[in-house]
């Protein structure tokens, strides 16, 4: 008798941390036969119903005897319970992950993709970030990046126009002050509880203080920490603290989701967002109308630089190396990874799929200026660190702003870091 098709998520916790459930009980390993296991922090979201809907129908077409089981983790213990079930060779058949560092430390682990997605190479964006040693562990799902919103109910308050957000980062900090001051908004709005504010400043501030060579050498990995232009970035993330153009708190005010409430109840005028999954166009559309949020490019700091839009692939789905069927894993990443599963995340979750043939340029003003930016765009700073290096960074940074450590001391450990990774 045909087994049939059956799709159970595990909902352990709800999403509530950017990217993306409890410890796994004893049948939520890796599948067997004709059972597949599914880890990943999106299947228990409401906003991605529709999207692994349209993943479950596509699959379960190609393969109707074949039985796959989503278990939903908390992304707070995602990684750690990812390695794991990764040391004992047990764990899920497919997997869930950010771009960058946090795949590229796990490669060992997973079986490369490129000979099994062969034809979805040209239709998807992003491969980039899921890319190691030449070869691909993952299929993009989604874009993401970090596009500098703006408040334009409130540059209009204020007097300013709403059309023409400053160029320089003078100018952006003087139309600040007269932004406060007519508003009683902060300039920003940051989060560095988890220590990822600093992450997103990097990403979102740095284009407008490294010249195109200094950016390109960053993500090739030819780093240099001592270099004037990073050591202005990091003086900056203190600068913008000690000047009061933060909202009070960082250190103790969660990224996810206190620094977005701030903006969202309009007691800020900028924040450093995300482009998919929360904290994006869409969420910050729902309470200010869409009409109403803005985005704009780095301000100059340095007049070489070159601004452009910082995004990568943003999650995708890789095939555990222990899974007892390679190519029916692959096409169930193929399936989370297909045309209409995609279209469903982007019109319910706001989403910016990673799907190149979905046009998501009429959702409002901020979404056509992300679209607008993407084909002269560049991979995201920090992204191209490891793990260990963003972990160490998040801890200096939130001693930077407590005054516990100076910018050339935390530059130093982590070039140090940088280096051994």
């Amino acid at each position: 008798m045909k087994r049939r098709a059956l799709w159970s998520t595990a909902l352990i916790a709800p999403l509530a941390l950017y990217g993306c459930g409890s410890a796994a009980g004893p049948d939520s390993g890796g599948g067997g036969g004709d059972t597949l296991v599914v880890w990943d922090w999106k299947s228990g979201d409401a906003t991605a119903e529709s999207y692994i809907g349209q993943a479950k129908a596509d699959f379960a077409e190609k393969h109707p005897d074949v039985e796959v089981e989503f278990v939903a983790q908390p992304f707070d213990q995602y990684y750690n319970l990812l390695g794991t079930a990764i040391q004992s060779g047990e764990g899920p058949d497919v997997m869930l992950f950010n771009g960058g560092g946090q795949l590229r430390d796990r490669t060992d682990a997973l079986l490369p993709l490129e000979d099994y997605l062969a034809e979805d190479m040209e239709r998807l964006a992003g491969w980039e970030a899921f890319t190691a040693d030449g070869h691909v562990y993952a299929a993009p799902v989604t874009l993401q990046g970090h596009p500098i919103y703006y408040n334009k109910a409130l540059y209009e308050a204020a007097g300013l126009d709403p059309e023409a957000p400053a160029d320089t980062w003078d100018a952006f900090v003087a139309d600040c002050e007269r932004l406060t001051e007519a508003t009683g908004a902060d300039c920003f709005a940051l989060g560095n509880k988890e220590g990822i504010g600093i992450q997103f400043f990097l990403s979102g501030i740095g284009p407008g203080v490294l010249t195109p060579a200094e950016y390109d050498a960053w993500i090739a990995g030819e780093r240099d920490w001592t270099a004037p232009g990073v050591q202005r970035i990091f003086e900056l993330w203190v600068e913008a603290e000690q000047s009061g153009l933060n909202n009070d708190g960082v250190n103790s005010t969660a990224m996810f989701n206190d620094e977005f409430a701030i903006f969202d109840a309009g007691e800020a005028a900028h924040v450093i967002g995300l482009m998919s999954d929360v904290g994006h166009w869409k969420d910050f559309g729902e309470f200010l109308g869409a009409e109403n949020v803005g985005v704009m490019p780095a301000p100059l700091v340095n007049p070489e630089a070159a601004p452009s839009l910082p995004y990568d692939g943003g999650i995708g789905y890789g095939v555990a190396e222990w899974t007892e069927d390679p190519e029916l894993a692959a096409d169930l990443v193929r399936s989370l990874s297909s045309t209409k599963a995609l279209e469903a995340f982007y019109a319910d979750a706001g989403a910016i799929a990673a799907d190149t043939t979905i046009d998501a340029s009429g959702a409002g003003p901020a979404t056509a200026a992300i679209v607008a930016e993407l084909p002269t765009g560049k991979p995201a700073l920090h992204v191209a660190l490891s793990a260990e290096t963003l972990e160490l960074m998040g801890r200096l940074s939130q001693q930077l702003l407590s005054g516990s450590v100076t910018v050339e001391d935390a530059l130093s450990q982590l070039a140090e870091s940088d280096q051994a990774g």
